[in-house]
């Protein structure tokens, strides 16, 4: 290694030889390339690539160094800069996803540990306070007077838009426990915007007793809890998509608010959320944690005309322009919000089975299928 180390940040779709060259560094250590990072911080020796740092909005991804090179001063300076450029672009609660023999290093650079699939990957940020915050808001919100031994229910959301299929299920695990705190997604990936999804379904569950209604976070179903870019073994990247977010619910949403039991819908049409049903199962009741189980509750959805009601079908019709069919599957709010500003959004022919007008990052995909 020379003394005269080059770090620059680069736009990997801006230039073809860059993106090259980092997607080989990247396969020499084992690591895929993320097609939607949108900045890398580079760092060049005579020429070549030594080390790369990618960034997704506030989440550091694809942390790569030269084998060679390993063990010295670049670790720490790559991070650096890319901490740096971060801050730059507004972001200054920052995520990192890294392999757990690697925690230690970046422990002594300032994150601290979220969740770990073992053996695989660790979610760190870079605040010793972040999750624990979030939690202590949440902790306050927790109903005075319920028994030790209450039910305590939990539903996730991400109601793109919200149907008469969300708020059945949410009446009927609100009527099976003591209390029901019912998150909606806030990720504003999907077709529907998150501050549209949160005022409907503050509509659909008015006057449902003994629910609290919450705010999505970056702690539960985002962008920053399902990753899909870190490994070379494609047969464990859903397992660690899933298991990330399952694991911060468990070990640390649940057990501030008191949660003992999480309800899902059935999932008839959608692999990737039905693959979620099943992998709650495992990471909220059945996998090892110092955190008490979380059991799984699968209600089987409600139907509208033989079909199990879905926000997919609705996104389908609107497609369609089918505004009666869909008069059917949603309460009467959604279905005035959807003819009013959503229709004219819609192209007739558009192929877009997730409804957001476009092709979306594979997290953001996860991230909607698996709220629902």
């Amino acid at each position: 290694m020379t003394d005269e180390l080059d770090f620059y940040a680069v736009d990997p779709a801006a230039s073809a030889r860059e993106r090259r060259d980092i997607r080989a560094l990247l396969g020499r250590c084992g690591l895929d390339y993320e097609e939607h990072i949108q900045v890398f911080v580079v760092c060049r020796d005579a020429g070549r690539l030594v080390a790369c740092a990618g960034l997704e909005s506030n989440i550091v991804k694809c942390c790569a160094i030269d084998p060679d090179l390993r063990g010295g001063s670049l670790s720490l300076t790559l991070l650096s800069e890319v901490v740096h450029l971060a801050y730059e672009r507004g972001h200054s609660h920052l995520f990192l996803y890294t392999r757990p023999e690697n925690v230690s290093f970046f422990q002594g650079c300032g994150f601290y540990a979220l969740a770990e699939v073992p053996g695989y990957v660790t979610l760190m940020e870079n605040t010793p306070v972040g999750i624990r915050a979030y939690c202590d808001r949440l902790r306050a919100q927790r109903p005075p007077g319920l028994r030790p031994d209450a039910r305590i229910g939990g539903v996730v959301i991400n109601a793109n838009p919200f149907t008469l299929g969300h708020q059945y299920l949410v009446r009927l695990a609100a009527a099976q426990c003591d209390w029901l705190h019912l998150f909606v997604v806030s990720e504003d990936v999907s077709f529907v915007s998150y501050r549209d999804r949160y005022a409907l379904v503050e509509q659909g569950v008015r006057g449902i007793e003994r629910l609290t209604l919450h705010h999505g976070s970056q702690y539960m179903v985002s962008r920053a809890t399902f990753p899909d870019y870190f490994f070379k073994e494609k047969g464990v990247v859903g397992d660690c998509c899933t298991a990330i977010d399952l694991l911060l619910f468990r070990n640390h949403i649940a057990p501030a608010l008191g949660i003992t039991h999480r309800f899902v819908g059935t999932e008839p049409f959608c692999e990737t959320t039905r693959k979620y049903n099943a992998d709650m199962k495992f990471w909220l009741q059945g996998a090892g944690s110092t955190a008490p189980a979380v059991t799984v509750i699968e209600e089987a959805r409600t139907r509208s005309g033989g079909t199990p009601i879905s926000a997919s079908e609705v996104r389908r019709l609107l497609r369609s322009r089918d505004l009666d069919r869909i008069r059917a599957l949603v309460p009467a709010p959604t279905f005035e919000l959807l003819r009013e500003k959503y229709l004219s959004k819609i192209l007739p022919f558009a192929s877009d089975p997730l409804g957001h007008g476009g092709e979306p990052d594979a997290p953001a995909r996860r991230a909607v299928a698996a709220g629902i």
